[in-house]
């Protein structure tokens, strides 16, 4: 009953907060003045700390009073807005949806996805960013982030893996008829590679030797920040790149790449969705979240 009482006491505060007045409180809440007075200083015994300036016209905050409305406020409005969400006919995705995605990935197989969502649901609005490193959503202001490998721990953010992608060596039949086809990994030194760049340094590759993952810096060659422009130098000609399986396979297929050192080529990189932890779930995230999630198990975002 304790719970009920403070809980009680939680919602007169921020009522009377609000309104300035024991009075308006009162009437709002279909209390006696008397009762919202009583509830507040019980509040205020329980706290230890008190929460308003009382005069015989008016009432004010305390410097406590007003962080602690601050905090009581919002916790309010995260539980009105989890009720409203629950309601009926309020599951659809409406709003602005901002989703950071990594350019080449996001570009090929999500675009097409957000698209279609797109168009299933005329109120609900994109704002998409392309970018291959790691941003904080919280900072940036973004609902959503779809990223490849490992995610640094943080207590703010939530992480839900989608799939997981082969990293696959490839390149082109006319570099390998001029440079030969590596056979071993100490083969690599012998040839030009196009790796990743990130923060002014070439990104490692991901190989797997007798059962252990471990990255390796092959010669960066080429060094490319962009994944696509990665993939459309080695169709070109230029050397060997690392890419998931998802944005060589159409050409790997149609034999304008060729894969090698597939015996330690085999390393898989988780593929994750990314958001701010809250109370509640957007339903707009929820939405693209769960069609990923649902795409992914139909072998859509390999």
């Amino acid at each position: 009953m304790a719970q009920v009482d403070t809980f009680s006491g939680i919602l007169i505060f921020v009522t009377a907060a609000k309104s300035r007045s024991f009075t308006d409180a009162a009437e709002e809440l279909g209390l006696t003045k008397s009762a919202v007075g009583k509830a507040i200083a019980k509040l205020e015994d329980r706290l230890g700390a008190q929460l308003f300036h009382r005069t015989t016209r008016s009432i004010s905050l305390t410097a406590d009073g007003d962080a602690y409305f601050a905090a009581c406020a919002s916790a309010l409005d995260e539980i009105s807005t989890a009720e409203t969400a629950l309601g009926p006919g309020n599951q659809r995705p409406v709003g602005r949806l901002r989703i950071d995605m990594p350019a080449a990935f996001g570009r090929r197989i999500l675009v097409p996805i957000l698209l279609d969502i797109g168009r299933k649901h005329p109120d609900l609005q994109f704002t998409m960013t392309f970018s291959d490193h790691l941003i904080d959503p919280i900072e940036e202001g973004v609902d959503l982030v779809i990223r490849f490998g490992e995610l640094e721990s943080s207590s703010g953010l939530v992480a839900r893996r989608l799939t997981s992608q082969r990293m696959v060596i490839a390149a082109s039949p006319d570099y390998l008829a001029q440079r030969g086809t590596p056979s071993a990994l100490e083969d690599l030194k012998n040839h030009s590679c196009i790796v990743g760049h990130r923060r002014g340094q070439p990104l490692s590759w991901r190989v797997n030797v007798d059962g252990e993952v471990s990255r390796i810096s092959p010669p960066a060659t080429h060094q490319i920040s962009d994944g696509d422009s990665i993939v459309e130098a080695a169709l070109a000609g230029l050397g060997l790149c690392q890419m998931p399986m998802s944005l060589l396979r159409p050409h790997l297929e149609s034999g304008k790449l060729i894969s090698v050192l597939e015996d330690i080529s085999s390393e898989f990189i988780d593929v994750h969705a990314v958001w701010p932890k809250v109370a509640h779930l957007r339903p707009k995230v929820r939405h693209v979240v769960d069609t990923f999630v649902e795409l992914a198990e139909q072998g859509k975002l390999d």
